[in-house]
């Protein structure tokens, strides 16, 4: 079960990434690349952001949509998107994320089954930068991962995303 909140900020991106990493959390390329990026910030106060899971079909979506069509749905839910920083300490708050099932590893240009995506804003619209993070749980490991997708992807139904609320 997802937690209501996260608690965000007051870490430099160097202290949370190394606290990513003293807990044996695993990133691939692109959150390498996301946490090297210098538009990736954190906060410098600590806050509390009320966050909420909804899969692309709870959003209304049951053939799927595209990341504008999700967010603009959310908003009209009264729910945004994430600071970027929420995937890392996210990623460190939720430690108990169910194992994902043995497909996740063949899932290509779509989340893995059993995966949180946090959406966030882009850092940009290029096609080359990572467009944010996704948290997973697999051979026991927990991964913080980047992702792309272009403008024109179209997220599966059962898909999840972190959005938190507007409140």
């Amino acid at each position: 079960m997802v937690p209501g909140s996260v608690h965000i900020g007051g870490t430099s991106k160097g202290d949370l990434l190394a606290a990513v990493r003293q807990h044996n959390i695993r990133l691939n390329a692109a959150a390498d690349a996301l946490f090297a990026d210098h538009r990736f910030t954190t906060l410098d106060r600590s806050r509390v952001v009320e966050i909420v899971a909804r899969s692309v079909t709870d959003l209304g979506f049951v053939r799927g949509a595209t990341y504008r069509a999700l967010t603009t749905r959310a908003s009209a839910l009264g729910l945004v998107e994430c600071p970027l920083e929420v995937g890392p300490h996210f990623r460190l708050q939720f430690l108990d994320q169910p194992e994902a099932p043995a497909e996740s590893r063949a899932a290509t240009r779509r989340a893995p089954p059993g995966s949180i995506t946090i959406a966030s804003p882009p850092l940009d619209d290029s096609d080359e930068t990572p467009k944010g993070f996704y948290l997973m749980r697999f051979d026991g490991a927990l991964w913080l991962r980047g992702y792309w997708a272009g403008a024109d992807h179209v997220w599966s139904p059962e898909d999840v995303l972190l959005f938190s609320n507007a409140g």
